[in-house]
C-alpha cells in the first residue's frame, strides 16, 4: 500500500494536502457544538460560574445572560456551517485524489501489461485480467477515497476528543479509554483471519469473470451444441465457489463489528455510570475533584463520539485489507518479468532492401524445444511458404519474425540488423501480419480498415479496400463504410472480415508480410478473390507464408518443410514433388489420393495427431502453439 502511494499518489499530493487538511479542520469544527453546551448549561442556565471562552477575547463576551446564549447560538451555528463547507472540499479532495490514482493505475497496469510477451497472455484468462484491470484497480480506489478519510477522521477525532475530555476530567477520560487495548487486540486477531479470506475472495472473482467472459465469447458454440445446461453448471461452479469464499469472508466480517460494538457499548456505559454517580455521591474512589452537570453532558456527548470512530475502526481495518489484497494482484502483474528486452534508446528499423534471414534460430518453451536449428532467407519481391503436418512449429517460426518471443539461439536479421537491436514498435511497423483468424474491434467498418494507420484518408481507406476485394460489399453494407461491425466483427462473414484484414495491411504498406494460413477458413469462391488481393499485396514485398492449402503456394519461390521443428525439406513446389518425402504425402492427401499415401506416414499422423491433441488438452504454452498451428 505504500508503494500505491509512493508511485501513484504522490502526482496528486494537492488533492490528497487538501482532503487531509479540510477533514481535520472539519473534524475538530465538530468538537465545538458539545462543548458550548456543556458551558452553557452551567453558566447561563445553572448560573454556577462565569461564561469564558478559551482563545475568545474577554471583551467580547456580552454581559447579559441572553446575550451569551445568543453567542453561544451563533457559535454552534457557525461550526456546523464550517464543518459543511469543510466537508464538501474534504469529499472534493479526497475523490479528486482516489479517482486520479485509480485512472493512473489501471493506465500503467495496462500499459505494462501490453509490454509482456505473448507467453504471458498465453498462460492467462481473459477474464482473470479483466477482474484485476477493473475490480481490484476499484477495490483500491474506495480504499484511497473513503478508507483513508475515514482513518483520518478516526485519527483527529480520537486525538482530538480525548485531548478534550482528558482537559475537561482526566479521570473520567480514563475511564473512557478503558476499552481501546481491547479493540486492539480484537482488531489484531480479525486482521490475522481475514487476510487470507480476502485473498482467496479475489482470485475466485477472476475464475468467474474468466468463466463469463469465455462463456459469452463462445455463445454461438454453446447455442449450436445444445450445451446451454452444461455451461448453466460450469458457471453455477463458478458461481458458487466465489460465494462460499464471498460468505467465508462475510462471516467473519459481520461477527467482528457487533464485537466491536459491544465493546465500545461497555465502554460507554462505564462512562456513564462513574460519572453519573461522580454527580449524585461525588467522586468515586479512588477519583477527586468535581464534576459540574454541563460539563457531564458535553463529556457524554464527546465520549459517544470518541467511541463512534473507534467502532468504525474495524469498518478501516476491513477496507484495507480487501484493498491489500487487490494490490497484491495487481502489482504482480505491474512485477511480471515476461516482458521482451529493449534498450531505452534502441533505433527504429529503416528496411531498405527488404532481407530477411533466419540464421540457427531455435526457440522453446521452459524445456520443451519447439523449433530448432532454422536457416531461412528472403528477398524483397519473394515468397517463403512455410508447411508441414500439425504442431510443426509454423507459426511459431512467424511469431518470433514478429518478436512476439525471442529466439533461444541464433538470431533473426531484416537487412543485416538484428531484430532485437532495434525498436519494438519500428519493428512491427514493417511488418504486415494477416491471420487465419482476423480480428476486428468493435466499431465501423471503416475504423477497422485504419486501425494502425489511424491518420489514413478516407479516399485511402477506400482504395485499400478495392484492392483488398473489398469495396463491393462494402458499399452493399447498410451504412457503407460506417456500418458498426459488432463485437469481433461478428455480424460479417469470415470471408468479409478476412479482407478486410487484408485491406488494413495494404494501407499500413509494410515491407514485409506474413501470412498465417490466411484463407484458411473461407469458401472456395471467397478464397479466389482473397488470393487474388493478396497477389496484388505482395508484389515488391517480402513475404512468408503459412499454408493450410498447399494449392496456394505452389507458386512460392521457395518452399520449407518442417517436421518437429526442423526444416526437412525445400525447394520449389516441382523440386518437393520429385523428391517424393514428407511435401509430396502432404500434396497427395489434398489431391485425395489416399490409398498411395505409405503405411508409416499414416502411422506417423495418427501418433502426432494424438500427441498434438494431448498438448492441446493441457493447457500449457505448448499446446496454445500447437493449436496455432493446427489448422490443417
Amino acid at each position: 500500500m505504500w508503494r500505491l502511494y509512493a508511485e501513484y499518489g504522490k502526482g496528486h499530493a494537492s488533492e490528497l494536502t487538501l482532503g487531509i487538511a479540510a477533514t481535520m479542520l472539519g473534524r475538530l469544527s465538530g468538537l465545538l457544538p458539545p462543548f458550548i453546551l456543556g458551558l452553557a448549561i452551567d453558566t447561563i442556565f445553572l448560573n454556577q460560574e462565569e461564561f469564558h471562552l478559551p482563545l475568545f477575547p474577554a471583551e467580547w463576551i456580552p454581559a447579559t445572560k441572553t446575550g451569551q446564549l445568543w453567542l453561544s447560538i451563533a457559535i454552534i451555528a457557525l461550526s456546523f456551517l464550517v464543518g459543511a463547507v469543510f466537508s464538501w472540499l474534504s469529499g472534493w479532495g479526497w475523490n479528486r485524489f482516489s479517482q486520479g490514482v485509480q485512472h493512473t493505475l489501471r493506465v500503467d497496469t495496462y500499459d505494462r501489461m501490453q509490454l509482456l510477451d505473448m507467453g504471458f497472455f498465453d498462460d492467462k484468462q481473459t477474464g482473470e485480467l479483466m477482474s484485476i484491470l477493473n475490480n481490484d484497480v476499484n477495490q483500491l480506489e474506495t480504499f484511497l477515497n473513503d478508507g483513508l478519510s475515514s482513518a483520518l477522521r478516526l485519527i483527529v477525532m480520537v486525538l482530538g476528543i480525548g485531548g478534550l475530555l482528558f482537559w475537561l476530567n482526566p479521570a473520567l477520560a480514563l475511564v473512557a479509554l478503558v476499552p481501546v487495548p481491547l479493540l486492539a487486540l480484537f482488531t489484531a486477531l480479525f486482521v490475522r483471519i481475514i487476510q487470507p479470506k480476502y485473498a482467496a475472495m479475489r482470485a475466485s472473482v477472476g475464475a468467474l469473470n474468466s468463466r463469463l467472459e469465455n462463456n459469452l465469447g463462445g455463445v454461438r458454440v454453446i447455442k449450436t451444441e445444445t450445451a446451454e445446461a452444461y455451461e448453466s453448471e460450469r458457471v453455477e461452479d463458478a458461481s458458487q465457489d466465489y460465494y462460499d469464499a464471498n460468505w467465508d469472508a462475510i462471516t467473519t466480517r459481520i461477527t467482528f463489528f457487533p464485537g466491536l460494538s459491544v465493546l465500545t457499548g461497555i465502554g460507554f456505559a462505564i462512562t456513564f455510570a462513574v460519572g453519573g454517580f461522580w454527580l449524585l455521591s461525588g467522586p468515586p474512589s479512588p477519583f477527586s475533584g468535581t464534576l459540574e452537570p454541563g460539563e457531564f453532558v458535553t463529556f457524554i456527548v464527546l465520549s459517544q463520539q470518541f467511541i463512534w470512530p473507534m467502532a468504525q475502526f474495524g469498518q478501516i481495518i476491513n477496507m484495507y485489507q480487501r484493498a491489500k489484497a487487490s494490490s497484491v494482484r495487481v502489482f504482480d502483474l505491474m512485477n511480471e518479468r515476461g516482458t521482451l528486452d529493449e534498450s531505452a534508446d534502441a533505433p527504429d528499423l529503416v528496411v531498405s532492401e527488404g532481407r530477411v534471414e533466419y540464421d540457427g534460430v531455435s526457440f522453446g518453451y521452459d524445456d520443451e524445444v519447439v523449433i530448432s536449428n532454422i536457416d531461412l532467407r528472403a528477398e524483397r519481391g519473394e515468397t517463403i511458404a512455410l508447411v508441414g503436418p500439425t504442431g510443426a512449429g509454423k507459426s511459431t517460426v512467424l511469431k518470433l519474425l514478429l518478436r512476439m518471443y525471442d529466439v533461444n539461439e541464433g538470431a533473426i536479421r531484416i537487412d543485416g540488423t538484428d531484430i532485437r537491436d532495434v525498436n519494438l514498435r519500428s519493428l512491427r511497423r514493417e511488418i504486415g501480419y494477416v491471420s487465419q483468424e482476423p480480428f476486428l474491434f468493435y466499431g465501423s467498418v471503416k475504423e477497422n480498415v485504419a486501425y494502425g494507420t489511424f491518420n489514413a484518408s478516407e479516399e485511402e481507406i477506400v482504395a485499400a479496400a478495392k484492392a483488398a476485394e473489398a469495396h463491393e460489399f462494402i458499399v452493399n453494407l447498410p451504412d457503407g463504410y460506417d456500418t458498426m461491425v459488432g463485437e469481433r466483427g461478428m455480424k460479417l462473414s469470415g470471408g468479409q472480415r478476412q479482407r478486410l484484414s487484408i485491406a488494413r495491411t495494404i494501407l499500413k504498406n509494410p515491407a514485409i508480410l506474413v501470412l498465417d494460413e490466411a484463407t484458411s477458413h473461407v469458401d472456395t469462391e471467397t478464397e479466389a478473390l482473397i488470393q487474388r488481393s493478396l497477389a496484388r499485396l505482395v508484389r515488391e514485398k517480402t513475404t512468408f507464408a503459412i499454408a493450410h492449402r498447399l494449392s496456394t503456394i505452389k507458386d512460392a519461390d521457395e518452399i520449407a518443410v518442417l517436421d518437429d521443428g526442423r526444416v526437412v525439406e525445400r525447394g520449389t513446389h516441382d523440386d518437393l514433388l520429385a523428391l517424393d518425402g514428407l511435401y509430396a504425402n502432404l500434396w497427395r492427401v489434398q489431391a485425395g489420393e489416399i490409398e498411395s499415401l505409405p503405411q508409416d506416414f499414416i502411422e506417423r499422423a495418427i501418433r502426432r495427431r494424438a500427441e498434438v491433441e494431448g498438448v492441446e488438452g493441457d493447457g500449457t504454452d505448448e499446446g496454445i502453439d500447437a493449436q496455432a498451428d493446427g489448422g490443417e
